[in-house]
């Protein structure tokens, strides 16, 4: 008995897909434009995303120069939106900022476009363009509507945005120190500070700095590791400055007390 029911059900659905379809179909093929708008209204209200951006396309041409012209490429757009089909909505917002400046939905269209690019960011691990990309189209919107209501759900996603490239130069740079490949992950771990002195993992960062620096100069040959550990002690003295109560304290001491010793014994005659 379930499974009649069930049965029933599917039959009824593809009935009324289909039917839906032919409605639509036919609304094509009658060549009525305000029937079609009308139509592809009532769908895009329904939240049938996908059957009104049909709709839209088809009629898109009928209304071009008329007052109705932003109307049906704003709600095209929208529909893409709302099908998270972001990369053709972020290119369909785009156009329509471009090319209607001052319609009555350009508020809404800048703040769509923004959010696109935030719904394409990845994660810290991949490339960061997409996320590059919304910082500029959200800061663009804060500074053209200051007091719309949008503006503090942008400031949020743009901290949210700013943390993950904090995020991705931390973890880039630790990916060298992870496989032993110590001298770039002194130099990329030194750049991520100088792009994002205020990241929270600076703490982190600084300390990889000199452990980093400790394992460079300890595997090197005899020859270059004066200067290496000499290199290695200017970071540390940077770290117990600014961190003088971390929890690697210790271990930088320890590696401190280590690069000394080494140099005490080569008679480098430093004065650290």
């Amino acid at each position: 008995m379930k499974q009649t029911f069930s049965n029933v059900l599917c039959v009824v659905a593809l009935v009324l897909l289909f039917s839906g379809c032919a409605g639509v179909n036919g609304l094509l093929k009658s060549g009525k434009p305000d029937q079609i708008y009308a139509k592809a209204m009532e769908l895009y209200e329904r939240g049938k995303w996908s059957r009104a951006s049909t709709l839209y396309e088809a009629v898109q041409h009928f209304y071009a120069g008329s007052t109705r012209e932003d109307s049906v490429s704003f709600y095209n757009a929208h529909c893409k939106y709302k099908n998270r089909d972001y990369d053709t909505a972020s290119s369909l917002f785009d156009e329509f900022r471009r090319k209607f400046g001052r319609s009555a939905f350009i508020e809404d269209a800048e703040g769509m476009y923004a959010l696109c690019f935030y719904f394409l960011s990845p994660a810290p691990t991949r490339d960061q363009t997409m996320t590059h990309r919304a910082m500029i189209a959200i800061n663009e919107f804060l500074a053209r509507y200051p007091k719309s209501d949008k503006c503090e759900n942008f400031r949020k996603i743009n901290k949210e945005l700013v943390q993950r490239l904090h995020d991705k130069a931390y973890l880039s740079a630790y990916t060298y120190y992870k496989i032993g490949r110590y001298n770039s992950a002194i130099a990329a771990l030194k750049n991520a500070l100088k792009q994002y002195p205020d990241s929270n993992h600076r703490e982190e960062i600084m300390f990889l700095i000199v452990d980093a620096g400790y394992r460079y100069a300890s595997n090197s040959v005899e020859e270059k590791q004066t200067d290496r550990y000499l290199s290695m002690l200017d970071s540390y003295l940077s770290f117990k400055e600014e961190f003088p109560e971390s929890k690697h304290i210790k271990e930088v001491e320890h590696m401190a007390t280590q690069a000394r010793d080494f140099l005490d014994k080569n008679k480098s005659g430093n004065n650290i």
